[in-house]
């Protein structure tokens, strides 16, 4: 099953992506105007390579947990934006809008 929903972080409204696998964690992204957050399931190294402001989160089932998980890793240009390793994924998300 796929759901996609809008996440509101104070002002701001994200599209949420949430895609359900089988016999694993689902597969979540969390998507604002200038970059996302995105779970583990997702490659870093692509999202540096395609020059995307990308954070990555892990261990997460919901979009809940997106949004209050520590940020693991983040791109080159996600950390110019301001997104740091330590962050919670709302904290990042702010500085990708």
């Amino acid at each position: 099953m796929i759901c996609v929903e809008s996440v509101k972080i104070g002002d701001i409204d994200c599209l949420a992506a949430k895609i359900d696998l089988p016999a694993t964690p689902p597969l979540l992204v969390i998507i604002a105007e200038k970059g996302f957050v995105m779970c583990g399931f997702l490659n870093m190294e692509a999202a540096e390579r395609l020059g995307a402001a990308a954070a990555m989160v892990s261990g997460v089932k919901t979009f809940e947990d997106v949004l209050n998980a520590e940020v693991k890793a983040v791109t080159t240009n996600a950390r110019k934006l301001g997104v740091n390793v330590g962050m919670n994924g709302a904290e990042a998300l702010k500085h990708l809008t």
